[in-house]
């Protein structure tokens, strides 16, 4: 690569993974992950069944709220911009109430997810980046795949979120019993409503989440605006507007690759972002600090402005930078 973009600014890095040098995104077989398998199916078909059978407008409500209670307050915020991208402060019993309802989402654990997560990140910026990872099959076989298979590299990266993470004891209990923590939530529900928010609150609401974050996966890298262009990435991400609202701000897909450390991904007027809202909201309850933007961030290398605006919210080193290291390639 001409701009290592795996290197330069901490602020910038793929955090966990080692042996970047050795590991090779090309090369890898594609195997069924039946676990994973038979949860996301079993999911997806129980509240194709069972939701219209056991639908009520209040089960509804119940869908609507663990919904987005769970993807911006676990998913978004706790899983995504804090324990991934360390993108603000927060107390240590703050980011594990986030993490726990992150698990809730019914994805992965937190440290499958650090590692899927900063694994497809690096591999998909390089040009060897295996079929896999592409996101260039039809829309249903990419669906089908993503639910039910998993890539296995011949030469993998090595993995180290660090022992904050790693060592951490509730950390690893979440990761070891992830797919349990629907049982209690379902037991509540029923409990409350019976079977229709058991459906709604637990069945519907977890196969809506995985395949909302398939959605992101898929759209996010195939069409879409961008204000940035990643310089000698392999596949570029796009904003994906219809989708910013229920995926809590992070379809601005765009925004995200070239300001990782952001705890913004919603840049520009008009860019709906609810999961930095609620850092927002934990800031003036005092419960948030050292809120990382792309202004207060160091200029970063690698990304070229493709927009008018797209200059606006940037460190003001950042057109200097981009000056320096040449135009944008794709233009």
């Amino acid at each position: 690569m001409g701009r290592d973009l795996q290197t330069g600014s901490p602020a910038f890095k793929v955090n966990s993974l080692t042996g970047l040098d050795q590991a090779d995104p090309g090369k890898g077989t594609v195997h069924w992950d039946a676990p994973r398998s038979i949860w996301n199916m079993g999911f997806l078909i129980g509240s194709l069944i069972l939701g219209p059978l056991y639908f009520t407008w209040p089960a509804f409500l119940v869908f609507l709220i663990l919904s987005g209670a769970t993807l911006c307050v676990g998913h978004s915020v706790g899983f995504h911009r804090r324990l991934i991208h360390r993108s603000f402060e927060c107390p240590k019993w703050l980011e594990r109430t986030m993490v726990y309802f992150g698990t809730l989402v019914g994805m992965g654990g937190p440290i499958w997810t650090i590692g899927l997560h900063d694994m497809r990140d690096w591999a998909q910026r390089e040009e060897d980046c295996h079929w896999f990872l592409r996101h260039g099959k039809p829309i249903v076989q990419e669906g089908f795949y993503y639910l039910n298979f998993k890539l296995k590299l011949t030469n993998p990266p090595g993995f180290d979120p660090g022992k904050e993470i790693a060592e951490d004891p509730f950390y690893r209990f979440l990761q070891k019993t992830w797919m349990l923590h629907q049982l209690p939530i379902a037991a509540i529900l029923y409990l409350i409503g019976g079977l229709p928010f058991v459906v709604w609150g637990v069945v519907v609401r977890v196969s809506a989440c995985i395949m909302m974050h398939w959605c992101i996966s898929y759209f996010a890298h195939s069409r879409g605006p961008q204000d940035w262009h990643l310089d000698d990435a392999a596949l570029q991400a796009h904003n994906v507007p219809i989708l910013a609202i229920p995926t809590m701000g992070e379809s601005w897909h765009c925004n995200h690759h070239a300001f990782p450390r952001s705890a913004a991904h919603g840049l520009y007027p008009g860019q709906i972002d609810l999961g930095f809202q609620f850092i927002r909201l934990l800031e003036k309850l005092g419960l948030a600090w050292d809120i990382k933007l792309p202004e207060n961030l160091p200029p970063r290398p690698g990304i070229s402005p493709v927009t008018d605006r797209a200059l606006s919210i940037a460190a003001p080193g950042q057109a200097e930078l981009c000056k320096t290291l040449g135009p944008n390639p794709a233009e």
